[in-house]
């Protein structure tokens, strides 16, 4: 005889939803940086975007929203302003240390 057990459904992670403060979202900015992986930093930028509103943040980064939707999708490859003007909009801050 076999028992049937409730199913669990699991959710896809969204960093989006764990980033709400400034410290959060400075530790996974500095975790990414660390990486060196261009495509995980956009990818970042996004989620930051998400989690404080992209209408809001495209405004900021005096972008249209679906520009900043293309600008941060995967494979994307924006200019640098662009990468630039988005950090600013979300109140990060690129730095550079020695190696």
């Amino acid at each position: 005889m076999t028992t049937s057990k409730p199913k669990t459904k699991l959710l896809a992670f969204d960093a989006a939803r764990y980033l709400t403060d400034d410290a959060a979202v400075a530790e996974y900015m500095t975790a990414v940086l660390e990486t060196d992986n261009p495509d995980l930093l956009l990818l970042a930028l996004g989620d930051i975007a998400r989690a404080r509103g992209m209408a809001q943040v495209a405004k900021d980064a005096g972008l249209g929203r679906e520009s900043l939707y293309k600008a941060l999708a995967p494979g994307a490859k924006p200019r640098f302003d662009t990468v630039l003007k988005v950090a600013r909009a979300l109140g990060v801050k690129l730095t550079a240390q020695v190696a």
